[in-house]
């Protein structure tokens, strides 16, 4: 998807909302969208006024957009309990997530054999399966060489 049908999409889902587009929000979108990682709010928040250091933007615009993206599917978070949410902009291709308790690093990962296998566990219970979510959580090649 292009960064224009995007926005397009974004501004359509305020409008169903009842909620105003801002030049505030296009940033979070824009930031979102221009880097292709693994963000807590506050990372976002950091990254937009490194680039725009004069934006009258606050901490709580960041979560109640991420909010708005997370619960229109145009952007989907990672839990890590206690230390919050890292988010991500939906991709086109399906992935699952490595996560390292130690260092908070994700590593994203395709494996056709674990796909099958839950569309096997989904039929034996007679489940229609929409989507889901893996993330397998260790520690990585990094961490395990500091200890």
């Amino acid at each position: 998807m292009d960064y224009e049908k995007f926005l397009d999409n974004f501004k359509e889902i305020l409008k169903d909302n009842s909620l105003k587009y801002t030049k505030q929000r296009e940033l979070i979108i824009e930031t979102m969208f221009n880097n292709r990682e693994h963000y807590t709010p506050e990372d976002i928040y950091m990254l937009i006024k490194k680039k725009n250091p004069n934006i009258n933007i606050g901490i709580a615009t960041v979560y109640r957009t991420l909010g708005i993206l997370e619960e229109s599917n145009l952007v989907s978070s990672i839990s890590f309990g206690a230390d919050g949410k890292k988010y991500e902009l939906m991709s086109l291709e399906h992935h699952d997530h490595l996560v390292c308790r130690e260092c908070g690093k994700i590593i994203e990962f395709h494996n056709e054999i674990i796909e099958a296998q839950q569309e096997l566990v989904a039929k034996k219970f007679n489940f229609k399966m929409t989507s889901h979510i893996m993330q397998l959580v260790g520690i990585c090649q990094e961490c395990q060489n500091k200890e």
